[in-house]
């Protein structure tokens, strides 16, 4: 019963995620925000609200370990495992805004990210000077947004729902995230237990992985139609949002600890492939299938290794 409902938590997860983005989207399209806007904003956040609800729950529950691991998990798993697919599924071609904005942003946010973990807590002030900086981005976004052709951005589909629908919605989706974060950390502790398997591989394999699965379905679908650019975005943008928004909420309302181990694996491993990014990226101005599969081996290898 335990994985029944170990895998019931995870779609009530997902479904919540889905329904907070789209009322939020359908709302904010009624206040006047551009769709443009929303797809950098609202729903990039809504598409990391599985791990923002994951990681606020275990901080309060003292599960320090399931919440950093399953950032640094998501981060990894996403530029491994979700880059590589899309790559294999299609080569991923970029701008070159790309190199210059969101990724000199995520490998920034990185390293500072590990370099307020390095004395073994994210404080309060931590999480809210994560939290400034995102409100930074974002306003840089919204200006930048405003002198382009918002017509020529592929926005998601949003549906114009009247006001009580969308707040309806949104309502339905907090609760979804929540009694869905409960079920799917119980149950990722119980297994956990049984197999003994430490708090901190279960944060980075299957509760990272499991929290990604929106990132991974759209960015899959993206290359699987040839837009490729939002496959990359998407990925890029999950990850600069799930340092500075998750980690900067979830810090804010209870510090997170950061165990030796993390500092001394898995943040290295972060690093490590967000820097090799830089390279492959830069190569031709795209992935191509071989440096998909390249990043494919490397998650495979980091969780043979981990485990």
């Amino acid at each position: 019963m335990v994985y029944i409902f170990l895998c019931l938590g995870l779609l009530i997860l997902l479904a919540g995620g889905k329904f907070l983005v789209d009322g939020a989207s359908s709302l904010a399209l009624k206040i006047g925000l551009s769709q443009g806007l929303i797809g950098l904003t609202i729903v990039a956040f809504g598409t990391s609200s599985p791990e923002l609800l994951v990681s606020i729950y275990a901080a309060l529950e003292g599960k320090s370990d399931i919440s950093i691991g399953n950032v640094i998990g998501s981060n990894i798993a996403n530029i491994s495992l979700v880059l590589g697919i899309s790559a294999i599924v299609f080569p991923i071609k970029l701008n070159s805004s790309i190199l210059k904005v969101e990724y000199l942003v995520l490998l920034i946010s990185s390293f500072i990210f590990y370099f307020f973990s390095y004395n073994g807590l994210i404080s309060r002030l931590d999480g809210v000077i994560l939290l400034v900086i995102l409100i930074l981005i974002n306003t840089y976004f919204f200006f930048k947004l405003r002198k382009i052709n918002l017509s020529d951005l592929d926005d998601p589909e949003v549906l114009p729902l009247p006001i009580w629908k969308s707040l309806l919605l949104l309502t339905g989706g907090v609760l979804g995230l929540y009694f869905g974060a409960d079920m799917f950390i119980e149950n990722s502790v119980e297994i956990a237990t049984i197999f003994g398997v430490s708090e901190r591989i279960i944060g980075i394999t299957v509760i990272a992985v499991g929290t990604s699965l929106p990132e991974m379905v759209t960015s899959i679908i993206a290359a699987i139609n040839k837009k490729t650019d939002i496959a990359l975005g998407n990925i890029l943008g999950s990850n600069i949002m799930n340092i500075l928004a998750i980690i900067g909420i979830t810090a804010v309302i209870s510090p997170i600890a950061v165990s030796d181990l993390f500092l001394n694996q898995d943040f290295l491993w972060m690093l490590g492939l967000t820097i090799v990014l830089f390279p492959i990226l830069k190569s031709g101005n795209k992935v191509s299938r071989l440096e998909g599969i390249f990043l494919f081996g490397f998650y495979i290898t980091y969780i043979l290794i981990i485990i």
